[in-house]
Parts: C-alpha cells; sequence; structure tokens
C-alpha cells in the first residue's frame, strides 16, 4: 500500500469546462431501467496498474494523512522511488480468510492497547494487491529510469524462471529497515523451481549495477565506491520472503510472536498463489514482466 502522494504546486490547466446539462428528474412512481441480467467482464490484472497510486493530497510530508507512517524515502526533484516484486491480487473467498487473521493476531497482542492497520483496502474501503517484494524501496534518477528497465526485462527473460505456485506459511511479525513500522505478514514457503530466489538474485544483481542496495543479499563496495553484491550464489533465502497484511507502528513483543505462532491458519490449506510476471514500479509507472517471456505492457513517458 503506497504512502499518501503530494499534490503538484499548480493544476494542469486553467481552461473552464462548461456547466453540466441538468439531471432529468424522475416520477415517483417511473420505472427505473434495469441491469438484471447483464454480464460484465472481470477487469484485466494490469488495470489496477493504471490506479496503483493514490490521489496526491499534501506537498509536504504529513504522518497525520496515512496513520502516522513517515516517508522510508524522503521527496527530492528528480529522484523516483523504485520497487521490484510479485502482485497477488486475493479472490474474495482469499480476502475473508485473511481478514479473519487479522483479527485474530489482534487479539494475541497482549495487554499492550495497539493499532494495526490492515493493507487489504485502502481507507475508502476498495480492495488492494498483496505482494512479495523483491527490492529493497530504492530510488533511480530520472535518466536511469529507461536504461534500468530495459536492463530488468532482459534479466527476468533470459532468467528462465518458469511461473510458479507459493504456499503461505506461517503468521510473523517483521520489521523494515529502519524499525519505523512492523508488518504481519505470511511466510512464503519455497516454490518447486526456487523461482523467489532466483528472481531475487537477478533483481539484486540489476540494482546493482546501478549503485543501489540488495534485498536480503549483503553488499560491498569497489574501488569505485559502487555496489557489489558479495559472492552468495548458493545462498537460500526462503526464509525470509513473506506476504504483509497488515502493519503496525509498535513493535511487538517476543511473547506477541509466540502468541501469534498459536493461530491455526484454517482456510489456508491447501491455498497457491500463482505468479506469472514480476513488476517494476518506478514512481507512480508500473511495467508488468512476464515468466519466462512474452510481451512486456509499459505504461507512461519513455516506455514506463
Amino acid at each position: 500500500m503506497s504512502l499518501v502522494q503530494y499534490s503538484d504546486s499548480e493544476s494542469d490547466s486553467d481552461t473552464q469546462l462548461p456547466p453540466p446539462p441538468p439531471a432529468k428528474r424522475i416520477r415517483p412512481n417511473a420505472q427505473r431501467p434495469s441491469n438484471q441480467g447483464s454480464s460484465l467482464p472481470p477487469l484485466p490484472t494490469t488495470f489496477y496498474d493504471l490506479y496503483a497510486t493514490s490521489t496526491r493530497v499534501s506537498i509536504q510530508d504529513d504522518p497525520s494523512l496515512h496513520g502516522g507512517r513517515k516517508r522510508v524515502i524522503p521527496h527530492v526533484e528528480g529522484n523516483w522511488p523504485t520497487h521490484l516484486y510479485l502482485e497477488w491480487f486475493p479472490s474474495k473467498s482469499e480476502l475473508g480468510v485473511l481478514e479473519n487473521l487479522i483479527q485474530k493476531s489482534e487479539s494475541k497482542l497482549g495487554d499492550r492497547p495497539r493499532v494495526i492497520h490492515s493493507l487489504l483496502r485502502s481507507d475508502l474501503g476498495a480492495q488492494l494487491p498483496l505482494h512479495i517484494s523483491l527490492s529493497r524501496p530504492v530510488v533511480l534518477r530520472t535518466q536511469q529510469r529507461q536504461s534500468f528497465i530495459d536492463a530488468y526485462q532482459i534479466a527476468v527473460r533470459d532468467s528462465n524462471v518458469p511461473p510458479f505456485d507459493i504456499m503461505p506459511g506461517n503468521l510473523h511479525w517483521v520489521s523494515n529497515y529502519e524499525k519505523t513500522r512492523w508488518f504481519l505478514v505470511l511466510r512464503a514457503q519455497k516454490p518447486a523451481n526456487d523461482g523467489l530466489n532466483r528472481l531475487l538474485k537477478l533483481s539484486n544483481r540489476s540494482l546493482a549495477s546501478f549503485n543501489q542496495p540488495p534485498l536480503y543479499e549483503k553488499a560491498n563496495q569497489n574501488s569505485f565506491g559502487q555496489q557489489k553484491q558479495t559472492n552468495e550464489a548458493n545462498e537460500d533465502y526462503s526464509h525470509c520472503f513473506h506476504i504483509s497484511i497488515a502493519w503496525s507502528l509498535t513493535e511487538p513483543s517476543t511473547n506477541d510472536n509466540e502468541r501469534l505462532a498459536s493461530i491455526e491458519l484454517q482456510g489456508l490449506e491447501g491455498l497457491r498463489v500463482r505468479f506469472d510476471c514480476v513488476k517494476a514500479k518506478i514512481g507512480n509507472n508500473i511495467c508488468s514482466i512476464p515468466l519466462p517471456s512474452g510481451i512486456v505492457e509499459q505504461k507512461g513517458i519513455g516506455g514506463l
């Protein structure tokens, strides 16, 4: 769930539109048109990429606008927050199971009062997609955006990582790197083709070539001060991958995690989450890169 965005200083146009025509009055006994029997096709998954960011409402970082959260990456002109991830849009039945887990988790937080914020829906009640991260929140410069996405598309295509299924594991609390927020997560069990580790490695390598830090892996610097990944080709980070379903500003205690482990994960038995593409979000633009090959869907200016 993205942070509240910040408004532009000026509107796009000062042109005034003509007033809309007056609405037609409906007589009390008039019969309204019926939509019964109409069947609308489901929205394509790429539709959600167009509206992945909420409306900007402030030009300042105001934590009160988004539950006390603070920007991890300060807004700087010419910097583009970037995130690589796998996206899951739960079905209605899956959403109900996840909401039930959040309620149970809140009841296991002991005596200390705290607030848990769901990541399943927006403030207006609209369903939000969930994800497994393949990168930290990093920053690209304006001139790096297109060259990075071009290189990343090639890396994913040449990786030969086919689509794969993930089975969710146990519940746990994890923090962000800054330890300013704690997330209620479902651990992701290791897929049969080790797709998560393979995609993580190529994502870290792609970002390292743009001097960006890795996710989970350790990094060092060469003599030019550029980021390089350490030689951990056989390292298994399966225990790190997770799907966040809620968050809190209060750090959970050891007892909180022990109580969390006692929750029965009813409804998750046999659940498999299918991933068939990687998503790269740069600013407000999202590029969907299919696994292992196919047409890359691009949006925005310059292929973004």
